[in-house]
């Protein structure tokens, strides 16, 4: 699964892949094989890592789980500069997983098909590095086995080798059916082939020929059937010709028939980094001193950095996701101030939010008043409580806990009588819970964090609170508070659905506390039947025909970019796309267009991480006016494009926004973007 997970281009997540595994969120895919697929997952603190799922085909196989349970326990021994270190994984679970560091960069494999042979200082530094982390695989006590091109890649800070998918200890051969061969015709060593036995010296084998590959492009026994590449491996000699003399001489002896006659890999890494030494003479100052072995690799490794725009990264801490956007985004977060203030203490019953009128919001999808936690419990229809799960989900959970349709809302005494997590389940919540938001308040910067009072449950009442504070008074902190409910809604569904159905948990409730003054409780809302956990101001900023608090971005519009492999969503484009083009050559007149435009300039893709489908042009031509009016006219295309599918799919079809952007002399701008929620929500 290394080869195809390896160039950093993270693809999209396909229907029915998980959006957790273990601790990590999936935000694609990387790769697939026969073990398993390989996904794309961002920790808490926005490491990126690579998950490896083993095929639910293969769950069943002891022989199969015993090779994972393998794979897990070896990766778990090794640690070096050179190696892919393992960060966790669950062999027990029902679809057992492994999750790796990610390195991003071609495997040899993939240079060495595009780029050309390795060369220069950098071929010896390759070998140094390979011959190090192989010493180190074996001063662990294991066995790699499967060194080949596809099992290394050349990331900016040097080679890396990765994937113990069929590694074992020297004494432990258990796992191994009897009478199997593994690794890869051309890089398994004669005695493999003779006897089936693999050693350490069968990796320095594999290690030689790896090198030789990288030196002159070429395997040093050929290529072709398995059975004349077997014959060339256990009787002939290998092809150095190309392979450098200084390196050939341990080249050769790494390959040698015997695995007796081999070097350590310890040995060889040493002799590498001699010849390294040497080159750098050569290529630098005589007082160049290095104080570790692998600085030396740092010196001469030249592999540029991946740029990969299409993998989802963390916005910059205290930069607006909007920033650099056009004046429509000020229309926004004008329309969120003033939800603010229309959704304040003493405001009318009938206040308006932007340009709608709120009576009309479903009161299942908008904050509560900011109440005091510790007065009476509120009455007003400004803080209508949530109704009740048992309609829309009366098949997933128990209803003998639920608070009644016609119950107070959340309050000062159920946020008093709450409790910290007792149990396995209440405790996996709280973790989730506050690993998702501590992500969150790091995006957002010093507009929130939160508060003492953390997590708590109400079994009774089937609620589960978060806490949290204000650190600044500035207009963004509704988005900061949407953001924060949005998050706690849908970290509950996945935690609570997905992993312990049989809590009795069904809402949430944030509150917020502030120094001096009582906890206002700020959102009550039913995380089960709000199946796509939005937050009030995108509903009622739909309404209002301004957008969604939630912003695209460009990480968004790169992942968009990326060609899509699912048949509806290419049929759902492909519609939409011709429909805009036709009404763009349309409006020509209106537009300033001098010329009929294709799918060269107007094109459409999906971020499926975000759930939005976004519409971007490359035409670069229009002024601001034209640029609203054609975005207006695209957007309405899009989002009617979404709700007929979602219709169509009966509401299984997981996208529900848009965003509208174009480019221009510094990049994209996003000009409209919204929720396709029905066909009234979208632009005449």
């Amino acid at each position: 699964m290394s080869e195809s997970g390896s160039s950093g281009r993270v693809q999209p997540a396909h229907a029915g892949d998980p959006s957790r595994i273990g601790p990590y969120r999936i935000v694609g895919r990387l790769g697939a094989g026969g073990m398993g697929t390989v996904h794309a997952g961002v920790a808490s603190d926005g490491t990126r890592v690579a998950v490896k799922v083993i095929h639910p085909s293969q769950v069943q196989d002891p022989h199969f789980r015993a090779r994972f349970r393998r794979e897990v326990d070896m990766s778990s021994r090794v640690t070096g500069p050179y190696l892919v270190p393992l960060l966790s994984a669950d062999t027990n679970a029902a679809n057992p997983w492994l999750a790796t560091e990610y390195v991003a960069g071609p495997t040899l494999n993939q240079q060495v098909l595009t780029e050309g042979r390795v060369t220069g200082p950098g071929l010896y530094a390759f070998a140094a590095a390979t011959a190090q982390a192989l010493a180190a695989v074996h001063e662990a006590g294991v066995v790699h086995r499967d060194v080949k091109p596809q099992n290394v890649i050349l990331t900016p800070s040097g080679p890396r080798v990765l994937d113990f998918g069929i590694a074992h200890a020297h004494d432990d051969t258990r796992a191994t059916l009897p009478g199997a061969m593994t690794g890869t015709p051309g890089w398994i060593s004669p005695e493999q082939y003779r006897t089936g036995d693999a050693g350490p010296e069968s990796d320095v084998f594999a290690w030689g020929a790896l090198v030789a590959y990288a030196a002159t492009g070429k395997s040093p026994f050929g290529t072709g059937a398995s059975d004349a590449v077997a014959f060339r491996v256990t009787s002939g000699e290998p092809d150095l010709n190309g392979v450098p003399m200084p390196l050939r001489d341990i080249v050769r002896r790494a390959l040698a028939k015997e695995p007796g006659d081999r070097p350590p890999a310890a040995d060889a890494a040493e002799e590498c980094f001699e010849l390294l030494a040497a080159q750098l003479i050569q290529a630098m100052r005589a007082d160049t001193l290095f104080t570790r072995a692998e600085d030396m690799i740092t010196a001469v490794w030249d592999m540029p950095p991946v740029d990969d725009p299409a993998w989802p990264r963390p916005a910059r801490r205290g930069r607006r996701p909007w920033a650099g956007m056009l004046v429509a985004a000020a229309a926004v977060i004008g329309a969120v101030a003033g939800g603010v203030v229309a959704l304040m203490p003493g405001k009318p019953e009938g206040g308006r939010h932007g340009t709608s009128d709120t009576s009309s919001v479903p009161a299942s999808s908008r904050p509560v008043a900011s109440t005091p936690a510790s007065s009476a419990p509120v009455t007003s229809p400004a803080a209508i409580p949530r109704p009740s799960a048992t309609s829309a989900n009366a098949n997933t959970k128990a209803s003998t806990s639920e608070r009644p349709a016609d119950g107070p809302p959340a309050s000062a005494e159920s946020w008093a009588e709450a409790r910290p997590a007792r149990g396995e389940g209440e405790h996996d919540v709280a973790r989730a819970v506050l690993r998702d938001q501590g992500v969150l308040v790091r995006r957002l910067g010093d507009a929130i964090d939160l508060a003492p009072g953390g997590v708590r449950f109400h079994a009774a009442r089937g609620e589960v609170y978060l806490s949290y504070r204000l650190t600044s008074d500035e207009p963004g902190t509704m988005y900061a508070e949407t953001e924060v409910a949005g998050l706690m809604c849908r970290t509950l569904r996945d935690v609570v659905l997905r992993l312990h159905p049989d809590l009795p948990y069904h809402a949430f409730v944030t509150v917020k506390e502030t120094a001096g003054r009582d906890p206002l409780v700020t959102w009550d809302d039913d995380f089960l039947t709000d199946a796509r956990c939005t937050s009030a101001d995108d509903d009622d900023l739909s309404r209002a025909g301004i957008g969604p608090v939630w912003q695209p971005d460009e990480q968004g519009l790169a992942q968009a970019m990326i060609p899509s492999t699912e048949g509806a969503e290419i049929r759902v484009a492909d519609g939409a796309t011709r429909r805009i083009i036709e009404r763009t050559n349309g409006m020509r007149a209106q537009l300033g267009t001098d010329r009929v435009l294709g799918n060269a300039e107007l094109k459409m893709g999906f971020d499926p991480g975000h759930s939005a489908l976004y519409v971007w042009s490359d035409y670069g031509l229009w002024n601001q006016r034209q640029a609203m009016v054609w975005a207006d006219m695209a957007a309405g295309e899009a989002c009617r494009a979404l709700v007929r599918q979602r219709s169509a799919a009966g509401g299984a079809w997981p996208y529900s926004r848009y965003a509208v952007a174009e480019r221009d002399d510094s990049g994209y701008l996003m000009i409209r973007w919204g929720t396709a929620a029905t066909t009234a929500d979208c632009p005449a």
